[in-house]
């Protein structure tokens, strides 16, 4: 289950007609006692799209300098399966806009438009607009919900249930639900879906409940949820959409309020996991040559991943959810480099598992000194086998993509690697896009489609020394990538980039 959340960002009233705010409407309770208003809410259903910034304008054709009474809002970017809370606004026709931040401006006029429309607001109503299919050609849904007056429900303590199936499947579904003690043998069916279908409105007791999914007409459960605890008199709309993560079920499920999002996830689905060896050679483990064996759960008669050499993943594998432990020997001995080091796997994740060595400087006698012979040689070192469990990035969008950076290097000299994406028009010193990596903790950045030469940059006492320097070219069939800055002793400084897929392509 991942909760999220994403309010209303930056109105941008191009005349002040300012309204109040952004309403949360439902998390307890029903509307505004106001007659001329209503509501707007946003999701985004195009896997492949990157967020998608929605402006409402009240006339297209006015010059919003010189007209007081347009009402014009742009709120902040939306990912895919995210959405905005509600949005309260003066009942009218309006015009909405759907794009994409292409450039460095987030301003509307600068942005990539990829839909356009009108709605009608009307009295308490929520006017529901959901961007789907590919972002290449997207659709725009729009459904009208009426906000429900909640008196009666908090009396009775029941909440209010709408489905609405977005996964394409032509067959469609049916949404059962059951008690939270209860299996699929109790289940009772809420109701049966086609493709982009809302359903009528339900009211359940307020409860905890399980949900399943089937193709419709079948029997056969393809998801089932955890127990999802319904407490308040409030309106939900359960959204069936398609699964990006490693499970096989093909369904995934949003809860959406007017004022959050949580997701859930087939509740018996599988993970995947790769590991990645920067392991280098050591006089102080002469038996490891640059491969090593990993077991799962103890060491047995033979290897879950084997002879993977340094500089290089594994092919991923497919794992129940769970906590695991992991042991790596040297092939062909029983001479561990680790042992029981954790891997705990939720379902449906995608994770890499990177493996390094940390060497530290031994302080004999703990007075701070590791040369007590005053010789400029470090008395006694010590190294360690150490993991980095990542979580990898599933995402499909087409104009941008994640680059997260992982130091692997525990330099004596420098306390951080800063990563330089300069455009083809900047200098290291102008480059708008650019993120510093500590040593073992990932950062990532988000990255549009363009030429990067990419600058790897440690700062030595006072002066910045380039560690590594690369071109990088990302297009619309580019992957969600790594970048490992490890030690390297045949580059000329000592250091180099590995670039790695995040996921193996299928």
């Amino acid at each position: 289950m991942r909760f999220k959340s994403n309010l209303l960002s930056t109105i941008s009233p191009s005349k002040v007609l300012l309204l109040s705010s952004a309403l949360v409407l439902a998390a307890c309770g029903g509307g505004s006692d106001s007659s001329n208003v209503g509501y707007v809410k946003f999701y985004n259903s195009s896997k492949n799209a990157p967020d998608i910034i929605l402006t409402l304008d009240q006339d297209l054709e006015s010059d919003d300098d010189d007209d007081a009474d347009n009402f014009e809002v742009t709120f902040n970017g939306v990912a895919y399966t995210e959405a905005l809370s509600v949005f309260e606004i003066d009942t009218n026709s309006y015009f909405y806009e759907m794009g994409w931040q292409d450039e460095d401006s987030s301003d509307r006029d600068d942005l990539e438009k990829v839909a356009e429309g009108q709605i009608n607001v009307t009295t308490d109503t929520i006017q529901l607009l959901v961007l789907t299919d590919d972002i290449t050609a997207p659709q725009v849904e729009t459904y009208s919900i009426d906000v429900l007056d909640d008196d009666e429900d908090e009396d009775e303590d029941l909440f209010n249930l709408r489905v609405l199936n977005l996964h394409p499947d032509s067959v469609g579904v049916d949404f059962y639900m059951s008690e939270s003690d209860e299996t699929f043998n109790e289940a009772t069916i809420v109701g049966q879906y086609n493709y982009k279908q809302l359903s009528d409105n339900q009211k359940f007791d307020q409860d905890e409940y399980i949900f399943y999914i089937t193709k419709s007409g079948t029997q056969e459960v393809l998801f089932t949820s955890d127990d999802i605890d319904y407490a308040y008199p409030a309106q939900y709309v359960m959204i069936i959409r398609e699964n990006t993560g490693s499970g096989t079920s093909p369904y995934a499920m949003d809860r959406m309020s007017n004022s959050s999002i949580t997701e859930y996830l087939d509740t018996d689905s599988e993970a995947q996991f790769r590991a990645y060896n920067a392991i280098r050679e050591h006089e102080l483990i002469p038996n490891y040559t640059g491969t090593l064996d990993i077991y799962i759960n103890g060491v047995d008669d033979e290897a879950e991943i084997s002879a993977l050499e340094i500089g290089s993943y594994s092919e991923t594998k497919v794992q129940d959810k769970g906590d695991y432990s992991l042991d790596l020997l040297i092939p062909g001995t029983t001479e561990r480099l680790l042992s029981n080091h954790l891997l705990s796997l939720a379902e449906n994740t995608n994770k890499t598992v990177f493996f390094y060595l940390n060497e530290e400087d031994v302080d004999l006698d703990g007075d701070g000194n590791v040369d007590e012979n005053n010789d400029g040689i470090v008395d006694e070192i010590e190294i360690t086998i150490k993991s980095l469990v990542v979580a990898n990035s599933t995402r499909e969008s087409i104009y941008d993509h994640q680059i997260t950076m992982i130091d692997l290097v525990d330099s004596d000299d420098f306390n951080f690697v800063k990563f330089y994406f300069v455009r083809s028009d900047e200098t290291i010193e102008t480059a708008l896009y650019n993120r510093s990596a500590v040593y073992t903790q990932p950062e990532s950045i988000y990255l549009q489609n363009n030429t990067y030469q990419v600058f790897a940059i440690a700062e030595v006492d006072s002066s910045e020394v380039i560690l590594s320097s690369f071109q990088l070219t990302l297009d619309e069939d580019s992957d969600e990538l790594f970048l490992i800055v490890e030690a390297d002793d045949d580059s000329p400084t000592g250091y180099r980039i590995e670039m790695i897929k995040q996921t193996e392509d299928e």
